[in-house]
């Protein structure tokens, strides 16, 4: 195969981390109610699939993604399966790692506290954009940032 020029095989990764967004991305969009039954059958068909890490939702402001105001609950079925449910952990033999979108400190504590095994957050670098999807400003937002990942 051939290389991209300028690239040094020193500077290749070791590896790459998919990590699958549709369970949040994915939902946090649609016009009806998804309900959590629905949203932990996708993240255990992911998980059956043989994905390794799922951003599971978002602890975001309920008024602004309806459709995530119930990761908690989410994560919680995820964590603690009900009668006849599989462990997810047991699922994958690769492991798997639950992630969830916190854009500020409470999020990060409802995360935490709900049990994911880790964090993701976000900003961009358009004013509008950001304003519109965070309600603050780029340098607002990495504020944020810096204090969620203390």
């Amino acid at each position: 195969p051939r290389r991209a020029r300028g690239f040094a095989a020193a500077a290749a990764p070791a590896g790459v981390n998919l990590v699958e967004v549709g369970p949040r991305d994915g939902l946090q969009n649609e016009k009806g109610h998804v309900d959590v039954d629905t949203k932990v059958e996708l993240v255990r068909r992911l998980v059956r699939g043989g994905v390794q890490t799922i951003e599971v939702g978002a602890f975001v402001s309920p008024t602004a993604v309806p459709q995530m105001a119930d990761t908690a609950e989410v994560v919680k079925r995820l964590l603690q399966p009900g009668d006849g449910e599989e462990d997810i952990y047991a699922m994958s033999p690769q492991g798997v790692r639950l992630v969830a979108l916190t854009p500020n400190e409470k999020g990060l504590e409802a995360a935490l506290a709900a049990g994911v095994d880790e964090v993701a957050v976000f900003t961009a670098v358009s004013e509008s954009f950001t304003k519109a999807n965070t309600n603050c400003t780029v340098a607002e937002s990495l504020e944020r940032i810096q204090k969620v990942t203390r």
